[in-house]
């Protein structure tokens, strides 16, 4: 959806708001030279370590390593998507954000999301109208107030209730096809999506309607059917839930996942609010980014089963690259034959809690279940342990929780701390070479002279990213040809500051916010650089040009010599090369 508002009026934006006032509204910051520090909000820190620097319209913790721009910052503190956002930051501003009619696309947006709205308020009268949803959902321990919270509704039996009522025209049914409320069929006809189920609308952090879960009140297959993929649905990103619990909640100390509509809304009816359900998919890399935005405590609730235990162990590798100190991740197994919803209509929310205070730390799972798989009673099933567990641990970032946990790990194994962690590198280090000895040959001509590594790039990046003005007299025809990794994006870095003279750090990160190949560019922007009078970022950055090139052609060379050697040269390539010599 951020295409949907146009470039410039983002860039300009970033370039008037003022990071300062955005985050010290929601932080209390202190003056510190140039910058402004403050206690971390994203971690639980007792010295700052917080900077926000007005010149780079860009914040960076030192600590946690969160860091980004104005818009980044909203995002995170008070959980927004990208696009509210940019509403929210422009509405502090007094600018309202461009609906033209080159925008068409937004406006549509609106539509769907009024559509999607209209349908959920449209199922909930069904529901109304429905003795047979009102019984079930009453067996099954909801009651009218717990229905009204979750826009619970019900879509009657048939084939076109939804077309009939909301795609009598060509654009009606489009809208419908482009939502997921209808199917269409191969013959070009099309059908309702939802029939004879009890609906259960997903909302947005603003409480729109994006999607709906719909599930069979009888033996029909699937039991849980979602919208598709859509604009406005992804399911790979959505918690079903986490609107209702922001709502109830102030403070969200800790939220539990379990895997079905009705044992989040269960568990809501029963007192317990902290809760969301994943879109029966496994706990992916954004679902885990929304989650630690809100709290640093993530229950896993699972069913006492087999599916149960394999849901457990694919959230736990996803959980990996998320982990560090602060942040703690349980696993709940419920009694065999149980799931959250059933437990918690049994035994009360009393019950589940202890459940939840009891389960098991990230850390003992994993040891665990890898224990599990090898006999422990000898010295090739410890080394196997070992084995089994370095990938897991290496998508841990380094720090203090990847430490304990090698800690942890080596007491099982029988090593000390250090001796495991070196045999872990070690170990490592044999995969790296083994798959280099694959292109061994290819590497010796690529190998770049001193000086000319990734390391000149990611300096030519970090000083542009700190000094963007620095870029306006570079000559970036001097990386044609010169093949290192990051050497493409410093390009377009260089012309896009060249292009627009008045982009900002903030600028550049927010415009490549979505791009691939930038997502590590806030690290870079938030290095030290010196701030002595001497240092002159213009001349550095020319520097580091300047080496890369002599890199580039000094690559070239050495591939033209291997090439003549084996194939032989074209008249064109031994020109090149008596001019390079």
């Amino acid at each position: 959806m951020a295409g949907l508002i146009p470039q410039d009026f983002i860039d300009d934006l970033i370039a008037r708001a003022d990071i300062v006032e955005v985050v010290g509204r929601r932080v209390q910051l202190k003056k510190a030279g140039r910058e402004f520090k403050a206690c971390c909000p994203f971690h639980d820190e007792k010295s700052p370590s917080f900077t926000v620097s007005p010149g780079k319209g860009f914040y960076h913790c030192f600590g946690c390593g969160a860091h980004g721009t104005a818009i980044g910052f909203l995002m995170e503190f008070d959980h927004l998507s990208f696009v509210d956002a940019i509403e929210s930051l422009a509405s502090s501003m007094g600018v309202e954000v461009p609906r033209s009619e080159s925008d068409q696309p937004a406006r549509r947006y609106d539509e769907f999301f009024s559509l999607m709205d209209t349908v959920s308020r449209h199922w909930q009268d069904c529901l109304k109208a429905s003795p047979e949803a009102i019984d079930y959902l009453q067996k099954r321990g909801i009651d009218g107030a717990t229905a009204r919270r979750f826009g619970i509704g019900y879509s009657p039996d048939g084939w076109s209730n939804i077309l009939d009522k909301f795609g009598q025209s060509d654009e009606a049914a489009e809208r419908l096809l482009a939502t997921g409320l209808i199917i269409r069929k191969d013959n070009g006809k099309h059908y309702d999506r939802f029939r004879d189920r009890l609906m259960f609308p997903i909302r947005d952090p603003r409480g729109r309607t994006i999607g709906f879960g719909g599930r069979t009140m009888g033996d029909g297959e699937p039991k849980y059917l979602n919208s598709p993929e859509t604009v406005l649905f992804h399911k790979g990103r959505e918690l079903y839930g986490l609107y209702e619990a922001r709502q109830a909640l102030r403070q969200i100390d800790r939220l539990v996942v379990v895997e079905g509509y009705m044992d989040a809304v269960a568990l809501a009816r029963n007192g317990i609010d902290f809760v969301v359900a994943t879109l029966g998919t496994a706990t992916t890399q954004e679902h885990l980014n929304r989650l630690f935005r809100l709290t640093d405590n993530v229950y896993f609730s699972f069913d006492g089963d087999r599916a149960g235990a394999k849901a457990a162990w694919r959230a736990l590798e996803n959980a990996l690259p998320q982990i560090r100190e602060g942040r703690q991740i349980r696993f709940v197994f419920l009694p065999e034959g149980e799931d959250p919803d059933s437990f918690v209509n049994e035994n009360g929310a009393d019950a589940f809690v202890k459940l939840l205070d009891c389960g098991i730390p990230l850390s003992e799972f994993l040891i665990k279940e890898l224990s599990a798989q090898v006999d422990m009673d000898s010295i090739d099933g410890r080394a196997r342990l070992a084995e089994l567990a370095r990938p897991l641990i290496n998508k841990i970032p380094v720090g203090v929780y990847r430490e304990l946990l090698i800690g942890s790990l080596a007491g099982a194994v029988g090593l000390t701390s250090a001796k495991l962690e070196k045999m872990l590198a070690a170990g490592n280090a044999t995969t790296d070479r083994g798959r280099l000895s694959t292109h061994a040959s290819a590497q010796k001509r690529r190998r770049p002279s001193s000086g000319s590594g990734p390391s000149v790039v990611r300096r030519a990046i970090s000083l542009l990213l700190n000094h963007p003005e620095a870029a306006l007299k570079l000559d970036v025809e001097k990386l044609a040809g010169v093949r290192r990794a990051g050497v493409d994006l410093l390009a377009l870095l260089i012309e896009t500051v060249q292009a627009e003279p008045t982009m900002t750090t903030a600028g550049l990160l927010e415009r490549w916010r979505h791009d691939e190949k930038g997502r590590h560019l806030g690290k870079l922007a938030a290095a030290n650089l010196p701030a002595d009078d001497e240092f002159d970022p213009a001349a550095e950055l020319k520097e580091c040009l300047q080496q890369l090139a002599v890199a580039g052609r000094k690559e070239r060379i050495e591939f033209l010599i291997e090439k003549q050697r084996v194939n032989g040269l074209s008249d064109d390539e031994k020109s090149e090369l008596r001019q390079r010599y």
